[in-house]
């Protein structure tokens, strides 16, 4: 389960870290907020996948599943933004560096809080 998480978490972040890139860059969109927009498709699309291929067989309907999905990624959306507010303010980090960093220590948290409380799977 742990190695499926790690293949679905690692290409999921990349996507979202191209989107925060492309709304930063390109959409002109500023970076906490592109930070946020970003998360929360990336979390979208990594429900979808824990779902069905990650924590295969959870007893979870899916909609309460996602609801509850929800609740734990507006923890992960407050850590992210969070602490991207804080990186940016005191270190000198490109954005992008600091969202690595800051996923680190979201992602941990997410896939702990959906493990033991959504899909009861750890």
């Amino acid at each position: 389960m742990l190695a499926r998480n790690t293949v679905v978490s690692t290409g999921v972040f990349l996507l979202g870290l191209g989107l925060l890139w492309l709304l930063v860059e390109h959409g002109g969109v500023g970076k906490l907020p592109a930070t946020a927009a970003s998360f929360l498709a990336a979390t979208t699309l990594h429900y979808v996948l824990g779902r069905t291929w990650i924590y295969r067989g959870t007893e979870r309907g899916v909609v309460p599943g996602y609801a509850f999905f929800l609740v734990n990624a507006l923890i992960g959306l407050a850590l992210t933004v969070g602490l991207m507010a804080a990186l940016l303010e005191f270190a000198p980090l490109h954005y992008l560096a600091s969202r690595i960093l800051v996923s680190v220590v979201a992602g941990l948290a997410m896939f702990l809080l959906n493990g033991l409380f959504n899909f009861r799977r750890i």
